[in-house]
């Protein structure tokens, strides 16, 4: 943690300031639980202003699903207490599934519509008759909260999400470069490893959390939103490229020399890189050599005139690529939209296609199920006043940290919050609160507490502890327009809290926790089972479709690997291997209709292999599987001379060496014949 700067003060201040407008507001507009509030205040801020707006619409919203959905419920199934515990527990688990399968700040509607029922429904069963103006109040008090976050955060100091994106784009392309001009270079070193390539992958996917503020950054830079949105495809595929440039390099090596003429087009290819220049006409006269060192493939070509070739067509997609990075990253710093015509216009199709993992979001959705029934099964059977908070709060322990792969500890810690904001609500309640007779009095006396919470929010490593500790806090004092305590319902409400999450913590860890590895491998796993469906003429009909998720699970592996011991993590070595793999696979499942029946059956054959591969556990692939490659090979090779038999025996050579990197170059039947 570093110590708090300027900006760290300002966010708190601003924070409190709009905590204590929606609270006087609520006190004028007499509702009747101000605290919420101030409460949601708290939880909606954020340090960049656009992201405390992106998440406003879509919270309100999601509030008034959850009230309206409370209505409906509790007066209804208020004397059968079973049916509604299994109602709420299940609209609750039904919103959490839905939430998580969206990566986008859309995801607060239906999180906020499950749990926000569970914060109004439990705590009004003693009273259905008043359930609708509980609701309506309830919606008010919450709206109100993020109204004034989102006000304040657009007038007072709004922090522009456009530097930041700026710095780490800087940074990821300072990071690409320094990778591909090694990678070209004539002494390649260490640092072309796999954890710089997943490195790479997991901070492209990162930019996620930066384009949706970007969105709704109202400072102009909004406008360039869809130019980020593009550049994250490229990013991401610079990877698997920019690897396939360096597997062909070192295969040529190993059969000879680099040839002078395209020796000389990597070393200008990397010094172009260093420089850094946009200019259109030196990437068209990099294109131009590539295009000059073309083979010329016959029947049957020879094993390194395809690598080359395969060679020369990636390079002059990575320089494509690198253009409209240049060209999209200077629209992201001068805030404008794209006019230009992109040369690599494959990924435009591909930016918004992400991973949905519904298995996780489905166990997620179990666990808060089982939690609300288990914390409302201790509250009933114990008639605990003030119990009702137990479930209430499960569900949002539950809710807040599903994306994770093991909540507990993060529930746990929130848990923890409560406790510390139990301990201080305790101490203004019954020491401070007594004496604080006026409005002025009663902001001047929170402002310590409250201030130091939002300073420590702008922290990363700090920010749920002193959220959690800010919201609790406030909901247990639980001002209101006079001042009223009553220790045993204080003591009450608080520990019910406590419990709740520690509940939600237990069944967390039995039923929904999984560790970095587990998630690491199931994501790989997905993405086997796509290049199986994909080898079977099913899912993606463009390899950069596929490509583009397979890369996007990958982005979410990478940060995973850290966890795993380096004896462990050796299958991570594939992962950009099978991304290349699928994009072969799919174009030549499409080039394949354009041959003539024999190549055209050996392609099938492969395919087939493929499929069988992909489905069985992952293992390294047989000699069976290189063999139906090679007889591949030789059937397409005959039609070399063909655009359709090129475009095949490209994706064919991809195959091989993505699959078999280790194996002896190809040899024709023919050749080994005459070899014999």
């Amino acid at each position: 943690m570093t110590l708090p700067g300027w900006r760290d003060w300002a966010f708190s201040l601003k924070t409190f300031a709009a905590a204590m407008l929606a609270l006087f507001l609520a006190f004028w507009i007499d509702l009747p639980n101000p605290y919420w509030a101030l409460g949601t205040v708290y939880i909606t801020s954020q340090v960049l202003a656009g992201a405390t707006r992106s998440k406003a619409l879509y919270r309100v919203l999601g509030t008034l699903l959850g009230a309206v959905v409370t209505v409906a419920l509790v007066p209804n199934l208020v004397n059968a207490p079973e049916l509604l515990t299994l109602a709420i527990a299940l609209w609750v688990a039904t919103c959490l599934y839905f939430s998580l399968l969206d990566r986008t700040p859309r995801s607060y509607l239906m999180m906020l519509g499950g749990y926000t029922a569970a914060l109004i429904g439990f705590p009004a069963v003693g009273d259905p008759g008043t359930m609708f103006d509980t609701a309506v109040a309830r919606a008010e008090e919450i709206t109100l909260g993020i109204l004034c976050a989102s006000l304040v955060n657009t007038v007072v100091l709004p922090q522009s999400v456009a530097p930041v994106v700026t710095g780490r784009l800087d940074l990821w392309l300072r990071d690409a470069r320094a990778w591909v001009i090694d990678l070209l270079g004539r002494a390649r070193t260490a640092r072309d490893t796999q954890g710089a390539r997943l490195k790479l992958a997991s901070d492209a996917v990162a930019f996620d959390a930066l384009a949706t503020p970007l969105r709704y950054d109202m400072t102009g830079a909004e406008r360039s939103v869809e130019a980020m949105a593009t550049l994250r495809q490229h990013m991401l595929m610079f990877l698997p490229i920019a690897s396939a440039v360096a597997d062909r390099i070192e295969t040529l090596e190993r059969a000879g020399p680099l040839l002078p003429r395209l020796r000389a087009l990597l070393d200008d290819m990397a010094a172009w890189l260093a420089s850094g220049t946009t200019e259109q006409g030196q990437a068209d006269r990099l294109k131009t050599a590539a295009d000059a060192l073309e083979p010329g493939l016959g029947a049957r070509p020879s094993w390194d005139a395809l690598v080359l070739a395969s060679l020369l067509a990636r390079l002059r997609d990575f320089i494509d690529l690198r253009q409209d990075a240049r060209i999209l990253q200077r629209h992201i710093a001068d805030g404008t939209p794209v006019t230009e015509d992109l040369t690599f216009r494959y990924t435009a199709t591909a930016r918004t296609i992400r991973h949905r993992d519904h298995g996780m979001a489905l166990l997620s959705a179990v666990g808060v199920f089982l939690t609300i029934l288990v914390t409302c099964a201790i509250w009933i059977a114990t008639g605990w006043p003030h119990g009702s908070a137990a479930p209430m709060m499960a569900a949002v322990g539950c809710s807040f940290f599903a994306a994770q792969d093991d909540p507990a500890p993060f529930i746990v810690n929130f848990a923890n919050s409560a406790i510390l904001g139990a301990l201080g609500a305790g101490a203004y309640l019954f020491a401070v609160l007594p004496v604080a007779t006026t409005f002025e009095m009663l902001a001047l006396a929170l402002a310590p507490a409250l201030l130091v919470c939002g300073v420590f929010m702008a922290q990363p490593k700090t920010a749920p502890l002193a959220m959690g500790a800010a919201v609790n806090g406030s909901a247990m004092i639980a001002l209101q327009g006079s001042y009223s305590a009553d220790f045993a319902a204080f003591a009450n409400s608080s520990i019910a809290v406590v419990v709740g999450m520690w509940v939600a913590a237990i069944v967390t860890r039995l039923v929904r926790s999984v560790g970095a590895g587990w998630s690491a491998r199931r994501l790989r796993g997905v993405n086997r089972r796509d290049l199986a469906r994909a080898a079977e003429h099913q899912g993606a009909q463009n390899g950069l479709e596929l490509a583009a998720l397979m890369l996007d699970r990958v982005g979410l592996i990478a940060p995973r690997l850290a966890a795993l011991p380096s004896d462990d993590a050796e299958w991570t070595a594939d992962l950009l291997a099978e991304v290349r793999v699928g994009i072969n696979v799919v174009e030549l499942r499409r080039d394949r209709r354009r041959l003539p029946k024999a190549a055209r059956e050996a392609v099938e054959a492969l395919l087939v292999a493929l499929a069988r591969h992909f489905r069985a556990k992952p293992a390294a692939p047989g000699p069976d599987l290189l063999d139906t490659i090679d007889a591949a090979l030789d059937a397409v090779s005959v039609e070399a001379r063909q655009a359709p038999g090129r475009a095949a025996l490209m994706g064919l050579v991809g195959i091989r060496r993505g699959l078999f990197p280790q194996a002896d170059p190809y040899r024709s039947t023919s050749e080994a014949e005459r070899a014999a």
